[in-house]
C-alpha cells in the first residue's frame, strides 16, 4: 500500500482545521495590540532592521516557517543604525494576527550585546540554548524561536521583529517572561527598528 506523501498529510490536516480557521477570523488583535505600543518600549527610532530572506511586507519563505510548511530555520536578520550608548539589544517576535483578542503572539524575545552599529543573526541561530543570547518566553512557554505557522483558514498573518537598543546591561533570567523585563527596560530604550514579513495559510 502506497504511504501518503508529506503533501498529501499537509493538504489533509488544513482541510480539516481550515473550518476552524475561518470561524476564527475576526478573532485578532492586529497592530494596535502590537509590543510596539507598549509604554515601556517607547522611544526613538533610528535603527534599519533589514533581512536577506525577506523584503520589508513581503511573504516569508516556507523554510523559515513551522510544521507542514518549512523547517522552522529563523531568518537572518541585519540591521544599522545602533547608538554608542547602547549596552543590549532586545530582539521581540511576534505574530500580530494571532487568533486571540486580547494579546499578540510571541514568537520570540532574546536579549544579547551590541557589537558596534550594525550587526546580524545569521540564519538559523535563534535556538534555544544560545550562548549568545538570553530569552524570555515564548506564547508556547519555550525559548528559543517559534517560527511562523498560521491556523490555517485563518487568512494572512503578519509577524513583526521589532529590535530597541538599551542603555541598560540588564539581562533576564533564562525562561522569564517579558511581563517580567518590560519594567527592567522601560526608559531605556534609545533606539528601535522594525521589520515586517508575511504568511498566509
Amino acid at each position: 500500500m502506497k504511504l501518503p506523501s508529506s503533501s498529501d498529510v499537509r493538504r489533509a490536516v488544513e482541510s480539516a482545521v481550515s473550518p476552524l480557521g475561518r470561524a476564527l477570523n475576526d478573532r485578532r488583535v492586529g497592530a494596535a495590540g502590537s509590543v510596539a505600543n507598549f509604554r515601556q518600549l517607547e522611544g526613538p527610532a533610528g535603527l534599519t532592521v533589514t533581512s536577506t530572506s525577506f523584503a520589508d511586507g513581503q511573504e516569508i519563505p516556507d523554510r523559515h516557517c513551522g510544521v507542514g510548511m518549512g523547517r522552522g530555520v529563523s531568518p537572518e536578520l541585519a540591521w544599522t543604525g545602533v547608538p554608542d550608548s547602547a549596552r543590549r539589544l532586545l530582539l521581540i517576535v511576534e505574530d500580530l494576527d494571532f487568533p486571540s483578542t486580547s494579546h499578540t503572539g510571541l514568537h520570540s524575545v532574546a536579549m544579547f550585546e551590541p557589537d558596534g552599529d550594525s550587526g546580524e543573526i545569521v540564519e538559523g541561530a535563534l535556538v534555544a540554548g544560545s550562548s549568545r543570547f538570553a530569552f524570555c518566553k515564548d506564547y508556547r512557554g519555550r525559548t528559543g524561536f517559534a517560527p511562523p505557522r498560521p491556523l490555517p483558514g485563518h487568512g494572512t498573518h503578519h509577524y513583526a521583529f521589532h529590535l530597541y537598543a538599551l542603555d541598560t546591561p540588564v539581562t533576564p533570567p533564562e525562561g522569564s517572561a517579558l511581563s517580567a523585563l518590560l519594567p527592567l527596560v522601560e526608559g531605556h530604550v534609545v533606539a528601535s527598528g522594525h521589520l515586517v514579513g508575511t504568511k498566509t495559510s
